[in-house]
């Protein structure tokens, strides 16, 4: 009799799960307490995370939510404490929190199509790029830095980080919200690289093309056919079709586990429904 590779128990393990006021973070921050873990959830947005934690107590489940600032490096600390003394030291983190900002968004594809009064390349804001890098980029590094400590400290743990499609191909009109995800691979291949010789494992998924309350009016009109943009995305994706929130927890959960993914370090795993597999003919 062998031992199955993947069981889907994270009894007894802390995780923090940074974003989880979010869509997907959400999702995961509940499959991991559903999974008998200890959840941290972390969020700027306290009632989101809040919300999350009674909901998950009401089912028996063990979740905490905590107001937290992921580029605030004394925040995270103070966060880091409470964390400490609610739940114990972090197993498991998930550095999800991220996204774009319009000031670093161009709303033409192409510069040749350009009209006037419409934001050009020449016009993104400075600030604005520079905010959606520290955002995604600093918001992975700085709450890695607060609670890998805890892992370094017992000789284990597992590091989970958030990359996107857009890091393997950018998109058209978000330059800098590309960049910065492709960023966050390599930093993802750098940390599982660093932290190899202490028992610390670092991955990341990249996840394909979701539909969230933040998005749906860019990729669905008023009667619900796909825009133009979106047309083209479901053209690209062999299988027509866009990714669900809850098809990323497969990949969370493996990647996660000490045993189904012990030798599994410094991968960037696409979830994203074919279509990086596909070259458009």
């Amino acid at each position: 009799m062998i031992q199955l590779p993947i069981n889907i128990d994270f009894s007894g393990k802390v995780v923090v799960v940074t974003g989880a006021g979010g869509l997907i973070c959400g999702a995961m921050a509940r499959a991991f307490a559903q999974s008998g873990a200890k959840v941290a959830a972390l969020d700027l947005n306290e009632d989101a995370v809040k919300k999350l934690a009674d909901e998950l107590k009401s089912e028996g489940f063990i979740c905490e939510g905590y107001k937290n600032n992921v580029l605030d490096p004394e925040d995270l600390k103070a966060v880091h404490e409470k964390v400490l003394s609610d739940l114990g030291p972090c197993d498991i983190l998930v550095n999800g929190a991220g996204g774009n900002n319009p000031r670093a968004t161009t709303d033409n594809e192409y510069h040749h199509e350009a009209k006037e009064g419409s934001k050009s390349f020449f016009d993104l804001d400075a600030g604005g790029v520079d905010f959606v890098f520290k955002l995604n980029f600093q918001g992975t590094l700085l709450p890695t830095q607060e609670f890998a400590k805890d892992m370094v400290e017992s000789k284990k743990g597992c590091i989970l980080n958030i990359s996107s499609m857009n890091a393997y191909t950018p998109l058209t009109k978000i330059p800098a919200y590309s960049a910065a995800k492709a960023g966050i691979s390599n930093f993802t291949q750098w940390l599982a690289t660093h932290f190899a010789g202490t028992g610390i494992r670092c991955n990341a998924i990249a996840p394909g093309f979701l539909v969230s309350a933040q998005n749906k009016a860019l990729l669905f009109n008023e009667d619900g056919t796909p825009t133009a943009r979106s047309a083209k995305i479901l053209n690209g994706t062999p299988t027509g079709r866009f990714v669900d929130a809850d098809e990323l927890l497969g990949a969370t959960l493996f990647l996660c586990d000490d045993k189904a993914a012990s030798a599994i370090t410094g991968v960037v795993l696409p979830v994203d429904a074919g279509f990086a597999a596909y070259s458009g003919v």
